[in-house]
């Protein structure tokens, strides 16, 4: 097989693995509001509106805060259902 089996789980791998969950979804959730600024910002060209920037962003803080918490709170979601899919079920491994 082309991957090695898992390991076993470890409180250490659990730590990491969730804290690169996390990032992962911070860093997807800054290219989330990158895209939701550009499509913000295009139609504001097209409308003629003019648009106060805060910081050196559009969108308003509440929005930013929004966004990067549930970008953390996805990766860690998503990271819980990771593991216990890798290690805890081992369901790759049983194919």
């Amino acid at each position: 097989m082309f991957f090695n089996t898992p390991g076993k789980p470890t409180k250490f791998k659990h730590i990491i693995y969730l804290a690169a969950a996390t990032i992962l979804g911070v860093m997807l959730s800054l290219i989330a509001h990158a895209v939701i600024e550009i499509n913000y910002l295009n139609w504001a060209i097209s409308q003629g509106i003019s648009v106060a920037f805060n910081s050196g962003c559009a969108l308003p803080p509440a929005l930013n805060f929004g966004l990067t918490v549930a970008g953390a709170v996805g990766g860690i979601l998503l990271g819980r259902a990771w593991w216990r899919w890798v290690y805890v079920d081992r369901v790759w491994a049983k194919k």
